[in-house]
């Protein structure tokens, strides 16, 4: 046996590194499989509960004063930080019919899509790693509604005289004058229904899950994808959905901390838990070996 091929057989040459490099750089999932029909059924029926525990009581059985009281302890909170600059960032974009239409749509559109389609990829494409991303996204999700629930929070385009709003209330502490962008230019859907009205609580501010998923996307694509524009775009999706939320007026810059705060719990809970099912069920009852 030659020395090239003794290298070969002990895995020490050239080309046995480069293998091993390109092992190394692959994740393992072989013997991995996700079972698509419990996985959906598991993911729509905890959004299903989810809408309705968030809406089931809706912006109208929410008390305005609470929600804008609150809502002053979060300016207050930005003032002394020195972050309350959601109204001049804001300004800066309402002279732009088009780009305000667009991050409304954007905002009431992108928010559900990606989040599913990098649910999907990584079932597909990353099986082994899919439990506890799918854990980190509905935990992070229930501890938003717990927000929610105990924290109701009138978002900026709110501090209006305006349906649910602030009323002169704003103005006379002080407060800048936000725009309500969705009723000004326009989006997909619009709060102006009675029926959309009657369910949806637009006091859901505090986390931000808009941020929160995008940052969950960024977090799942970035260490997985190959190219760096795909790395780059993933990454600046996040940022995108940041400066939405800030110039639509639906978030303060603190909803934002919040939606990544319980990202990074649910990450910590949801790791631990997928540890723990793949113990206890042998791979897992949601993953398992072929």
């Amino acid at each position: 046996m030659s020395a090239d091929d003794g290298s070969a057989a002990t895995g020490t040459g050239p080309g046995a590194t480069d293998t091993l490099d390109r092992s190394a750089e692959e994740p393992d999932d072989a013997g991995y499989t996700v079972h698509w029909w419990r996985e959906i059924a598991y993911v729509v029926g905890f959004y299903a509960i989810y809408t309705l525990v968030r809406n089931q009581f809706g912006s109208a059985s929410v008390g305005t004063e609470h929600a804008y009281t609150n809502a002053l302890r979060v300016i207050h909170l930005e003032k002394t930080l020195g972050l309350f600059h959601e109204a001049t960032i804001q300004g800066w974009f309402l002279g732009e019919p088009w780009v305000m239409r667009a991050l409304n749509i954007f905002y009431g559109s992108f928010h559900f899509i990606v989040p599913a389609a990098v649910l999907v990829w990584l079932a597909a494409r990353h099986p082994r790693d899919y439990p506890t991303w799918r854990n980190t996204l509905l935990i992070a999700t229930g501890l938003a509604l717990v927000g929610f629930s105990l924290f109701p929070l009138m978002p900026p385009r709110l501090l209006c005289d305006c349906t649910y709003g602030a009323g002169p209330s704003a103005a006379a502490d002080g407060l800048p004058h936000f725009v309500d962008t969705l009723a000004s230019y326009g989006g997909l859907w619009s709060f102006s229904n009675s029926t959309m009205q009657s369910i949806s609580n637009q006091y859901a501010a505090m986390p931000s899950l808009h941020f929160g998923w995008s940052l969950w996307c960024a977090l799942v694509l970035v260490p997985r994808v190959r190219h760096r524009w795909s790395k780059a775009l993933a990454a600046l999706y996040p940022v995108l959905t940041l400066l939405t939320i800030i110039v639509t007026g639906n978030h303060y810059w603190l909803d934002a901390v919040g939606g990544a705060l319980v990202v990074g719990v649910g990450w910590f809970l949801g790791s631990r838990l997928a540890g723990l099912m793949v113990r206890s069920h042998r791979g897992g009852s949601t993953v398992g070996s072929r």
